[in-house]
This record gives structure tokens, C-alpha cells and sequence, in this order.
């Protein structure tokens, strides 16, 4: 993923220097987009045609320079019952609608999503790295 955006950096830069605890999502949720978001949000989420936000099971943590959180298990959305439009993005997000967009990346290879069709990211392929 291309990094944290601005409100988990201020989440953090607060809990560790500013004395305000912040209390991790008990869920992480992908998100995709068809137009890239930045580190101030934005973007064009995916919508219509059975569309949602996916749960994503926790992830693992492992290395150091970078360290990397990868999911463990699949992500799969449902069945598409319409056109998505070509997925570039990829979001992960703190709630299932509306909340707050905390990491987000380009997908290496885009892909249209039409009726019929099952995007999935296998295990593995998500990761956060800091380094």
C-alpha cells in the first residue's frame, strides 16, 4: 500500500507524542476504487451493482526495515451484479460506509469489474509496509 493518510498519521503522531490515545478499528474494511484517493481522502469508491465493503480478517505483522502487515486470508467480494468500472485503487477503511480512509495503494495491474465477475485479493496480497 502506498501508506497511511493524513488522519491515521495525526492518529498516531497524537498517541505516541501528543498524549491522546487512539484505540485501533476493532475492523478493518477494503474498500475499491474506479479514481485514485490521496493521503486527504477522496477518490471514487466503487458503488452500485451489489458493491460493499469488504471485512478483512486480522492482519499479520512481521519484519523490521520495513515491517509489513499482510493479510492472512482472502478477501473476497461478493458477486457482481453490474458494472464496477475499472478498479485502480485500493482503500482500507476503519467502518463499512462512510468513516474514515486510513491506508490506501494502486492496484498493479487495474481491473474491470462487470456483472458476473469476483474481485479478490488472495492471501498475501495486501500489505502495509512502514519502514
Amino acid at each position: 500500500m502506498a501508506g497511511f493518510t493524513d488522519y491515521l498519521e495525526d492518529k498516531v503522531l497524537d498517541h505516541v507524542f501528543g498524549g491522546s490515545a487512539y484505540s485501533a478499528p476493532g475492523t478493518l474494511y477494503v474498500g475499491l476504487f474506479t479514481a485514485a484517493p490521496s493521503d486527504t481522502g477522496g477518490g471514487t469508491e466503487c458503488s452500485g451493482g451489489s458493491y460493499a465493503r469488504k471485512s478483512m480478517p486480522s492482519m499479520a505483522v512481521s519484519g523490521t526495515s520495513p515491517t509489513t502487515a499482510t493479510n492472512g486470508a482472502a478477501v473476497e467480494f461478493a458477486t457482481a451484479t453490474g458494472a464496477w468500472g475499472t478498479v485502480t485503487h485500493v482503500g482500507i477503511f476503519d467502518a463499512a460506509s462512510s468513516g474514515n480512509l486510513i491506508a490506501w495503494a494502486a492496484l498493479t495491474t487495474p481491473k474491470a469489474v462487470t456483472s458476473g465477475d469476483v474481485f479478490r485479493f488472495n492471501a498475501g496480497e495486501l500489505d502495509v509496509t512502514l519502514a
